[in-house]
């Protein structure tokens, strides 16, 4: 159930118990399914749909909120390329990014957002935003001088080089609830990989490409985001995100 639908039978219990009671319901969440319900009707702000992709690339139809007043959206990762919205064990994490999250952004951004709230927790992805990447702008090409398209080439990473045009944000505000780097024991692959998919033998590849991505990162671009506390968040998606959209975790 979502933050608000827990709320509401907590309370429908409490008035069994004590009818005089005032209750107050203020609904909580950790950054992923029921993030953008919870603080969009916490700001007053309207929802908002808009066509994108999945972690599977799989059309749909995505909710986000906007307050015209402030210019600001609110964004659930969990609704773009969540988990949950994946049937059980058809798809392996490395069939997956963040893409439809980048179009997601990238709607916000046309519409005039220039303060974006952000929560990332419950994804499926563990592609350290090479999704997103892709989705704004930015170009990922490999050691022959041809754009990597699957976030398992990583290896083979070259060069990263910016959109010509970026987002109109002023402020990207990225909602982690954890501490955990990109890499290591402690890392988006080892931690919470399991959780989306990967087994034992694929923490390999996947460290690997997500440690030239952060490399290059920091060689070429001078962005050094890889053990930021959170930046493991989501398969990476703190990471990904204060590389390639100037977010703040």
């Amino acid at each position: 159930m979502t933050a608000s639908e827990a709320a509401r039978a907590i309370a429908r219990g409490w008035r069994k118990v004590r009818p005089n009671d005032s209750i107050d319901l203020l609904p909580i969440a950790d950054g992923g399914d029921g993030f953008g319900q919870a603080m969009g009707r916490l700001l007053d702000a309207k929802v908002v749909s808009t066509r994108t992709v999945d972690a599977a690339h799989r059309p749909c139809l995505t909710k986000w909120w906007w307050d015209s007043k402030t210019k600001s959206a609110i964004i659930e990762s969990a609704g773009a390329i969540g988990l949950a919205m994946l049937p059980p064990k058809r798809f392996h994490p490395f069939e997956l990014d963040t893409f439809g999250l980048g179009q997601l952004l990238q709607a916000a951004s046309d519409k005039g957002a220039i303060r974006c709230l952000i929560g990332i927790g419950g994804s499926a992805t563990n592609d350290a935003g090479f999704g997103i990447a892709r989705a704004v702008g930015w170009e990922i090409v490999n050691d022959s001088g041809q754009v990597i398209e699957k976030w398992t080439d990583l290896a083979r990473l070259e060069h990263i080089r910016p959109p010509q045009q970026t987002n109109s944000f002023n402020e990207l505000l990225v909602a982690v609830d954890v501490q955990n780097p990109l890499l290591g024991k402690h890392g988006a692959t080892r931690i919470y990989g399991p959780q989306k998919g990967l087994r034992p033998k694929d923490f390999d590849l996947a460290e690997r490409c997500l440690r030239r991505l952060a490399l290059v990162a920091k060689t070429e671009l001078g962005l050094d985001f890889a053990k930021v506390p959170g930046s493991g968040a989501a398969g990476g998606l703190g990471f990904g995100l204060a590389t390639f959209a100037r977010g703040r975790l």
